[in-house]
């Protein structure tokens, strides 16, 4: 072979090296067993909505996921645990298994039967994934669910969890008081499923680290003992009381959450990131309320979990007076800390335990305060050292703090310490979000779904998934959406593509959410239209089609064109359209990279069409509200995406917006999001010159 051919060779072999690669990529085979919740009874659209089928489409290529749900009139009382043998074996990598209350005259299952049922599962070496199941909710009580399924199921679950090593995931928690996702109090909807698909994607694709059993490295005695399901190895430390709880399987970078002070109290949070791969660390300090002690027994202590590995910047978390501790390490370590969960905290040691403000205080532990940092009673009144008075200080360090705080606490009055720290933090440029939560008093503390709290502490280490960049049908079914009686977004989803399949070449598709679906076009499956006439008026010269559905977020206007007839349509003109819905739940960054993603696929795939980008519409019926702030966030994130070319940016807040700030009434609804008959007219104007400039180019 001449040294010509060979490079040839060689930069074929080159070339070839990445389908080669994916060739080879086998498979992952995930099954999900369970009973009616993993079956879909009841749901519309089952086939598509139950959480095993969502979970597939967000996983996409690569993952095959079977769903062994059982319905109601099939299951003999186990709860879906007859499909058992069929996932033993080792053909599947992952199972997931989700026992489910007694209900119906069904028998709630055994720990034994438990027992056995994961023993089979993990004889075949998967990857056995227990699943706390929603609330059985009562039908004779909204409000409630059976406290069978939390006093009874979950303790037993998560004991069979720690007696076999498998891994735990809650979603009972997240459904607290979301009864509205079970339309007959009974079965879930395929919003419900949403919530536990999502759940499911982030165990599927953690980064999982492999040899990161700490705990062979704790030279120090120790015994271990179940943290909910979770090892929990506790030692003595420089003379105090130390644990770490280790999560069943550990994401790379192994990220901590490091607690101050309550150890145990309200651990919802805790958990949750445990599911997530992070150990949680305590190391007890009471009662030296943050002083110059605590600082260098915390030091001695951070060093001892780097020389076991653990990452170089915990999340602290300090309740009530554990907010103290952790604000004053944090100002003593610059550098090493991520991010900062506030619960209730004191923040000014004259206020609690003072009680030198409209709190009672407590005398004694004041008289321990004095004497942990050396004061006399007329010093202690002049201190000027607690987390309030070095805010500016705190502002600087750049971490990222969440409050969650009870706007009644008695103990630890919000208005003489977060209220006037968040104020303090603001006005040194620092990055503080605060979580009210109205009437409640100190108690109890943190969120009994955590949601918000382990979201923040996600997108603080960099673990959080961003739901709003990953393309996924929607599971929308109401019908309050605008469509017909007995339809749901699957049904307008085809409606659409059928509609673009027989218009080849059309000069505008309008793609959004509920705002788009109300110019409706030629739909069929749509109730209300009051943009219909505007849009037919204003755009008469040109063949337009409505793709907007009611409901849809960023990820789901994705999924739809990749999926869609949208390409095959050929469109001179693309009109995006879409974020606000959203806002409840993402970050203007994550929003923003939803809406790039749109972006960017457009422009390599459909490189003829042209996009006009609006985003979001304004929302927010005054300057203050969340969603004006997200409104303005995300444009100014966006206004960047528009090109030279194909791709043209346009702003529409002075159509909408008002020179005081509030949102016109005469052109929005009282929700601060959609837009009555005056909006679409204005919408439709607004928009027609740079359209009509891009169609004529």
């Amino acid at each position: 072979m001449t040294t010509l051919n060979r490079l040839a060779s060689l930069l074929l072999f080159i070339l070839l090296m990445p389908v080669f690669a994916r060739s080879q990529q086998k498979t992952i085979r995930i099954a999900c067993v369970g009973g009616s919740a993993t079956y879909g009874d009841q749901m519309q659209s089952r086939s598509h909505n139950a959480y095993p089928e969502q979970l597939a489409a967000m996983l996409g290529k690569g993952y095959a996921v079977t769903n062994f749900g059982v319905s109601d009139s099939l299951s003999s009382g186990l709860s879906g645990l007859e499909s058992v043998k069929k996932v033993t074996g080792g053909t599947y990598q992952v199972v997931f298994l989700m026992p489910e209350p007694a209900r119906e005259g069904r028998q709630l299952i055994s720990k034994p039967e438990l027992l056995q049922a994961v023993k089979q599962m993990k004889s075949g070496s998967a990857r056995v994934v227990l699943i706390l199941p929603p609330p059985a909710w009562e039908k004779d009580s909204i409000g409630s669910a059976d406290p069978a399924t939390k006093t009874v199921l979950i303790p037993m679950i998560q004991e069979v969890a720690y007696e076999t090593g498998c891994e735990v995931i809650d979603v009972f928690s997240l459904f607290h008081e979301r009864n509205d996702l079970f339309p007959d109090l009974i079965h879930m909807s395929s919003l419900g499923g949403t919530t536990i698909a999502r759940r499911l994607y982030e165990t599927v694709t953690m980064k999982v680290r492999t040899n990161a059993d700490l705990f062979r490295n704790v030279a120090q005695e120790k015994q271990f003992s179940s943290f909910y399901g979770y090892q929990c190895a506790d030692f003595m430390f420089a003379g105090r009381s130390c644990k770490i709880v280790r999560p069943k399987k550990v994401v790379t970078g192994m990220p901590w959450v490091w607690r101050a002070r309550f150890w145990g109290h309200e651990p919802q949070t805790d958990i949750a990131l445990l599911e997530r791969g992070f150990h949680i660390v305590y190391c007890d300090v009471a009662e030296l309320y943050g002083n110059a002690e605590a600082i260098t027994i915390w030091n001695r202590f951070y060093a001892y979990m780097q020389k076991l590995g653990l990452s170089a910047r915990p999340a602290l978390e300090g309740m009530s007076r554990g907010g103290v501790y952790i604000y004053n390490w944090a100002l003593a370590n610059p550098g090493k800390v991520s991010c900062i969960y506030a619960d209730a905290p004191v923040l000014d040691l004259r206020s609690w335990p003072g009680g030198k403000g409209k709190g009672p205080g407590s005398k004694d532990d004041w008289e321990v305060f004095k004497k942990d940092y050396g004061l006399s009673e007329e010093e202690a009144l002049q201190f000027n050292r607690s987390p309030l008075q070095r805010a500016a200080e705190i502002a600087a360090l750049k971490v990222p703090m969440l409050h969650v705080v009870g706007d009644a606490d008695e103990v630890v009055p919000v208005d003489e310490n977060t209220n006037p720290f968040e104020q303090a933090v603001k006005a040194a440029g620092g990055d503080i979000t605060v979580i009210h939560k109205p009437g409640i008093r100190h108690h109890p503390h943190s969120l009994a779904n955590p949601t918000p709290i382990v979201d923040f502490i996600l997108r603080s280490t960099g673990y959080k998934v961003n739901f709003a960049a990953l393309p996924a049908p929607a599971s929308e079914y109401r019908s309050g959406a605008g469509w017909v009686e007995g339809t749901g977004w699957w049904n307008n989803n085809d409606d659409i593509n059928q509609l673009l399949s027989k218009k080849p070449g059309i000069d505008i598709i309008f793609v959004g959410n509920s705002i788009t679906q109300g110019i409706a076009g030629h739909r069929s499956n749509l109730t209300y239209n009051p943009g219909l006439a505007i849009f037919d008026s204003v755009y008469k010269a040109y063949s337009w089609e409505c793709a907007g559905i009611s409901g849809d977020r960023t990820q789901h206007v994705l999924w739809r064109l990749q999926h869609g007839s949208y390409k095959a349509s050929k469109p001179r003109l693309v009109v995006i359209t879409i974020g606000v819905n959203n806002f409840p739940d993402d970050t203007p960054s994550e929003i923003a990279a939803g809406i790039r993603l749109i972006v960017d696929w457009l422009k390599v795939n459909m490189p003829s069409t042209k996009v006009l980008l609006i985003g979001p519409l304004p929302a927010g019926l005054r300057p203050t509200d969340m969603h004006r702030e997200k409104y303005y966030a995300v444009q100014s994130m966006i206004s960047s995406y528009g090109d030279s070319k194909n791709v043209h940016y346009l702003p529409l807040a002075d159509t909408f917006i008002r020179k005081d700030g509030s949102l016109d009434p005469e052109l929005c609804s009282g929700d601060g999001i959609h837009l009555i008959g005056g909006g679409y007219r204005a919408w439709a104007i607004a928009m027609k010159p740079a359209i009509e400039a891009m169609l004529t180019k």
